[in-house]
């Protein structure tokens, strides 16, 4: 082989063994990057948390719940519109605990949080409900 056919071929492997290195380092970065994101920090998530008030209402049985939610949102925006919106919060809230009883309230607080999260998603304009958390909860 002549020497300009050796020195193409070597410079042709270490284009491609350059281009692999680049490209997985490439794709880490960014799956990291992109992971990061997904999540928020804690400070994200006080800032973009509403607290709603305390709701008493009755349950199926006759007994009576009161209770509180820490609602997280995705954005600023989203809060503000999330507090525009606790009329709502409250309506799903009375309509889902109307139909359970004090034995499955105390076994299915997840999906009582479950629901509201999906029912306030289905209303919001502004951004998302990302999770919501039970702070406070009296059965009598």
């Amino acid at each position: 082989m002549s020497k300009l056919v050796k020195t193409m071929l070597l410079s042709l492997v270490i284009i491609v063994l350059v281009g692999v290195v680049a490209a997985v380092i490439i794709l880490n970065v960014l799956d990291k990057r992109d992971k990061g994101e997904e999540q928020q920090s804690i400070d994200e998530i006080v800032e973009y948390s509403y607290q709603t008030p305390e709701i008493t209402t009755d349950l199926s049985d006759g007994s009576f719940v009161r209770i509180q939610f820490q609602i997280i949102t995705d954005s600023k925006d989203a809060k503000e519109e999330i507090e525009k919106r606790e009329f709502q919060v409250r309506n799903i809230l009375i309509k889902e605990l109307a139909t359970k009883d004090e034995d499955s309230f105390k076994s299915g607080l997840s999906d009582v949080e479950d629901i509201l999260k999906v029912e306030l998603n289905k209303v919001m304009t502004e951004g998302s409900i990302e999770d919501v958390y039970t702070i406070n909860k009296i059965l009598q």
